[in-house]
């Protein structure tokens, strides 16, 4: 994801902290439309997604003194949209395989199968929004959002190995969507 320039970033968040209205506005404009993206990714819903965007937003301009500039603002803020979205997908009910579920040892080392797959960008995008929300989620996390297992299972309040067989299983169940003409 491209980033603002820095030191535009860091000129913007000082005149936020000092409350200059039009530093808001700039900022907003610069991150809404990826932040958008993310959550929209996560939560699978036009309105949900613009909901979780202006409650990022909220909390991120309330908390602007706890941003300490030691990662990029536009990761910070991304961290803030993906558990906004986590926290509205959970009130969804977020559907977890059970810690305690049987896992395939195989399951675990399964080559990317969606590789050389004569699938366009639109047909991929429609069928990860056809997942159920566990596997979408996981599945943005790692692959569209850069997240390592152990991030997301932190992020999910899951073990490592459930988000590894998570996103294994969302892969086939992408691979059965497209496969099989369900779009």
């Amino acid at each position: 994801m491209d980033y603002p320039a820095h030191h535009n970033v860091e000129k913007l968040i000082t005149g936020c902290r000092q409350g200059d209205r039009q530093a808001y506005h700039q900022l907003y404009k610069l991150y809404s439309r990826a932040m958008y993206n993310v959550g929209y990714r996560i939560v699978n819903d036009a309105d949900e997604a613009k909901d979780v965007l202006q409650d990022a937003f909220i909390s991120a301009f309330n908390s602007l003194e706890s941003y300490r500039g030691d990662s990029a603002f536009g990761a910070w803020l991304k961290r803030i949209v993906v558990n906004k979205a986590i926290n509205l997908v959970r009130r969804r009910r977020f559907e977890r395989i059970p810690e305690t579920a049987g896992f395939d040892v195989q399951d675990l080392e399964m080559v990317d199968e969606l590789e050389g797959f004569p699938f366009t960008v639109e047909n991929v995008k429609k069928a990860i929004q056809q997942l159920p929300d566990g596997y979408r989620v996981v599945l943005s996390m790692y692959l569209l959002e850069g997240y390592d297992h152990s991030e997301i299972g932190e992020v999910l309040g899951i073990s490592e190995s459930t988000s590894k067989s998570q996103f294994n299983r969302s892969k086939k169940k992408l691979k059965e969507i497209l496969e099989g003409g369900m779009l």
